[in-house]
Parts: structure tokens; C-alpha cells; sequence
């Protein structure tokens, strides 16, 4: 590598991580490795979370469908962190019921390990589930994760029960189960705030131009996407965690090969006007045996998805296609009583999931496990990951860390199972009492202003608020609940520097805004982004 320009700042700098990656498992391995008293320094090309973190189905789940692969250490995994992760982010992450419609003539997926199972021992099933079998699964779900504060699976009457109603008649019963709900671009951020104000140093917009091991470590080329400005890192430990571009940083960045370990999957979903009333959600198995999700958005709507579509190439923009618009209403439309149509569509969005490739012979049936690659040339470590999902991202960070402790004796233990993230420092069960607290002091707010407040920001409301007595002292009003005293903090504290992170990653307010509602924010931004982050 030829001589690369210096930045004062940290030219003489030697930190013990660079990670490369701004979405969840980036920003949780900053977090981890800051915790436990590491110099970290993170590079993520654009926005946090700006990619596949923020383009999920939003659910912290233990995988039900997994148990039919037989991905049990996967499952068990996710069920116990399930929990530990709500009590670390009340805020940002909530129960969910989910409604398993049952009807005996249905069909599943044929290519999974235990339909090869069935189809050899009782032939007769011809891919059908017995209720028993199912109950089987979920009496699993409930018992593999130690549950506490989610309640057990209960079996319902759809005849008798409101969840019943959008339903087919065909549908009679259903089980009924618990998973979670999480902001996943919120989380990501949390996260990234947490890394800092640990002494971490998080870089969005700040890609890696290359990197190279010399004299016993990292050494890192990065430009500010913004200004084009150079600067040049030194680092013990390089952790690829690009996600999708990971065999990108590996081939054209690090200059080594890959083995072709990463397949690419869109997952791509639809946003519709609200579909029913009540605040359960369902789970639907499809005639191909894929299973979709609808599920309460932001009070005023429902999300649809995901699709499983293999996505080969990183400069094709994730849209969600015809072909999976057409796939998503059909699937939904064939359990509720009134077809979902084109004209219900709000929006969409999608985003590549980059799963490790275990051969299998379709995007569904790969592993949604996560696997590291160390590579160890002369003592000078480089972690490659591949694969993961939202809701084990702390337990990879902790992967990580252990694989790296032998480079790095000093390193303390693992902390983060009891420590909540920026804001979620309140109980469990303890939003509506922060929502009721937040109201009284603030009278002036106008009707679910603070509840949407303290979903987004937990306990740092009260910093956001601070001293205002009247909405005037909130400053510039911009529709949707948003005010300038909001915009102001989240410039501050969580590198907003455009209307695009704050109306779609921040919060989702890009739903009820219009488009010259989000040219004012954005005028807004660039006003004051310097003078609130300097």
C-alpha cells in the first residue's frame, strides 16, 4: 500500500478494532468491544442502518419455522435473547401475539428436513400438518428459551374470538403465540450511540478505500463520502461486518479471496392501509410453504411480508418486484375475508439479507444461523461474518469478542445481557407509566405526541423536552407530531444529517408526511446540522 494521507487526529493513534459496517452487527460488536474497555473506531459507508437493518420484518422471534429445518441451537438461541432483549429496550421493543390460522387440508413446504421426515414415516400426510404436530412445535417454542415475560401459547376460537373476523370462514381455529416487535433501524442506532458514549468512535458516511496488514497491524484508508476528505487508521483487529458487501470488502478492499460462503436474498415487503382493528398479528403459510407476516404498523397501518428472492448483484438497487407484489397480496388475500388490493398499498420496501450460503436448493430453506471466518496471517486477526439475524446480533457481537480474546488479554468479560440501551433504562413492563409521567409534566403535548416520543426515544424524552412549558417552546412545527425540538436532538446525538434519516430510520414519520413537509425538515437539517454538531 502506498503512502496514504494522515489525519492529525489519528495518525498516531493505534486502536484495537476497526469494524467495518454500520448496521446491527456492527454497531452491536462497537458497542460490546466498547464496553469492555476497547478503542474502537466504526466505518459505515452511509447512514446507520441504512441497508438490510433497516429493511426487516421488525421482529426480535425465535424462528418457528426454523424448528422445521431442525436448526434447534438456532432457535434456542433466539428464544432466550428474546427476552433479554426486551428488558435491555422497552421502548423500542414490545410483545406481539401471533394468530396461526389452522385448517387440516393445508399444505406445507415439502423440502424441509422434517417434511422428508413425515413423507418417509407417515406417507399418508401427504405434506399436511396434524394439529398435533403443530401443537408439538409450539409446545417447543414456548419451553426451548427459558420464557418468563412472554405469555404461552393458548388455542383459539376464531368463530368466538375478534381475531376471527378478517379471516375466511374456512378458518375455525388457530394458535396463538408470543414473539416481539423491535424498531430495527432505532436499534441499530442505540446501539451506535451506546458504542460512543463509550468511548467508541462511530464514522458514518466514511467509506473503506482499502486496508492492509503492516508492520503487525491494520492499516486503514477511509473517505468521508461528504467532504472527500482522506484519513488513514491503524488498527490491532480488522471485523468485516459490511453485511452484504462483506465478500466485497474481502475481495476489492482487503485484496484477499472468498470462497463464495454469501447468498444474497431480498426480502421485500408491502405497507398497506390498516387491515383490521385489533392489535394481533397473523402468521400465514402459503401453498409453496413460505410463511408471511401481517402485523400492526405505526398505528394507521399494516406491514405484509417477506419474500425469499435470491438478489445477485449488489448494484441492483433492493425493490420489491411485481412478481413479489403479486405473491404478497395473493398470500394474504387467500386467509382474509377481503382480498388486499394494489390500491391498499401505501408504500414498499426491501433489503438483502446476506445469509451464509449452506447449498441449499432455494433462498428459503438457507440457514438464517450466523458463521465467522477468521483469518489469522501473521497474527494480525480479520474477522469476515456471514449470515446472522436481528434478533441474535448480540449474541454474534459476543462471538466475536471471544474469538478475539486471545489477541487481546486484557479484555474484560461479557456485559451486555443486563445493561438496557439509551432510553430503555425503565422496567419492562413500565412504558405507559413513562407515557403517563411524560403527559403530566407536559400537558401542552398534543394527543399521542408523547406516546410516539417515548416509543421512539424511551427516557431521553425528558432530554428533548427539557424545559418547555408551551409547544411554541418546541419550536418549528413540521406536521406528524414533529417538532424542531425533536429534529434539534437527534442532529445533536444521532448524526441525522438529512430529512431521510429522520422520516425513514429514525422514526417512520415519512408515512404521514408529505413531500413538502420532508423538503422543510430537510431545509431544516442542513440549517443547523454544523451549529448542533459542533
Amino acid at each position: 500500500m502506498p503512502d496514504l494521507p494522515n489525519n492529525s487526529e489519528d495518525v498516531n493513534k493505534l486502536y484495537d478494532i476497526f469494524v467495518i459496517g454500520g448496521g446491527v452487527n456492527g454497531c452491536g460488536i462497537a458497542r460490546d468491544a466498547s464496553g469492555r474497555g476497547m478503542s474502537v473506531v466504526l466505518a459505515e459507508m452511509n447512514d446507520i442502518a441504512s441497508a438490510t437493518s433497516s429493511s426487516s420484518t421488525k421482529l426480535f422471534h425465535g424462528g418457528l419455522r426454523y424448528l422445521e429445518h431442525f436448526e434447534f441451537r438456532l432457535v434456542r438461541e433466539a428464544l432466550i435473547e428474546r427476552e433479554i432483549l426486551l428488558k435491555a429496550m422497552p421502548h423500542i421493543s414490545w410483545p406481539l401475539r401471533f394468530v396461526l390460522p389452522y385448517n387440516r387440508i393445508m399444505r406445507f413446504d415439502m423440502n424441509t428436513p422434517l417434511s422428508r421426515f413425515l413423507a418417509r414415516c407417515f406417507p399418508w400426510i401427504k405434506g399436511r400438518r396434524p394439529a398435533w404436530l403443530i401443537r408439538l412445535g409450539l409446545f417447543l417454542y414456548d419451553h426451548m428459551g427459558a420464557r418468563k415475560i412472554l405469555p404461552a401459547t393458548t388455542v383459539i376460537d376464531l368463530k368466538k374470538d375478534e381475531t376471527g373476523n378478517p379471516l375466511n370462514d374456512q378458518f375455525l381455529r388457530a394458535f396463538e403465540y408470543s414473539d416481539c416487535w423491535v424498531e430495527d433501524a432505532r436499534l441499530v442506532v442505540l446501539n451506535a450511540r451506546d458504542a460512543k458514549q463509550r468511548g467508541g468512535r462511530i464514522m458514518p458516511r466514511t467509506e473503506v478505500v482499502r486496508a492492509e496488514r503492516q508492520d503487525g497491524n491494520w492499516q486503514v484508508l477511509t473517505k468521508d463520502r461528504e467532504t472527500g476528505k482522506n484519513s488513514t487508521f491503524f488498527a490491532k483487529c480488522l471485523v468485516n461486518a459490511a453485511g452484504p458487501w462483506v465478500e466485497d470488502i474481502i475481495k476489492n478492499k482487503v485484496n484477499q479471496t472468498s470462497d463464495g460462503e454469501l447468498r444474497l436474498v431480498r426480502g421485500s415487503h408491502l405497507v398497506t392501509r390498516k387491515l383490521y382493528e385489533h392489535e394481533k398479528s397473523y402468521f400465514f403459510q402459503g401453498e409453496d410453504g413460505r410463511v408471511i407476516f401481517t402485523i400492526p404498523y405505526e398505528k394507521d397501518f399494516t406491514l405484509i411480508g417477506t419474500t425469499d428472492v435470491d438478489h445477485s448483484d449488489l448494484a441492483e438497487q433492493p425493490v420489491c418486484s411485481e412478481e413479489e407484489i403479486d405473491y404478497l397480496l395473493a398470500s394474504a388475500s387467500s386467509y382474509f375475508r377481503r382480498a388486499v388490493q394494489r390500491t391498499d398499498i401505501v408504500t414498499s420496501f426491501s433489503g438483502i439479507r446476506p445469509l451464509f450460503n449452506n447449498g441449499a436448493s432455494n433462498a428459503s430453506a438457507t440457514t438464517r444461523d450466523y458463521f465467522l471466518r477468521i483469518d489469522n496471517e501473521g497474527g494480525v486477526p480479520l474477522i469476515n461474518i456471514f449470515g446472522g439475524k436481528i434478533t441474535t446480533y448480540r449474541k454474534l457481537a459476543e462471538s466475536v469478542m471471544q474469538a478475539l480474546s486471545p489477541f487481546f488479554s486484557k479484555m474484560s468479560g461479557s456485559w451486555t445481557a443486563g445493561a438496557s440501551l439509551p432510553g430503555g433504562d425503565f422496567p419492562v413492563d413500565g412504558f405507559e407509566q413513562l407515557v403517563s409521567d411524560i403527559e403530566d409534566k407536559y400537558p401542552f403535548l398534543p394527543n399521542g405526541v408523547a406516546w410516539r416520543l417515548v416509543r421512539a426515544y424511551g427516557t431521553d424524552t425528558w432530554g428533548i423536552l427539557g424545559e418547555a412549558q408551551s409547544l411554541d417552546d418546541l419550536g418549528e412545527y413540521f406536521g406528524a407530531g414533529v417538532y424542531a425540538a425533536e429534529l434539534d436532538w437527534v442532529i445533536a446525538h444521532e448524526w441525522v444529517s438529512s430529512a431521510e434519516d429522520f422520516v425513514w430510520r429514525r422514526t417512520r414519520r415519512g408515512l404521514l408526511l408529505s413531500a413538502d413537509q420532508i423538503t422543510k425538515i430537510n431545509n431544516y437539517v442542513e440549517r443547523n446540522r454544523v451549529k448542533l454538531t459542533s
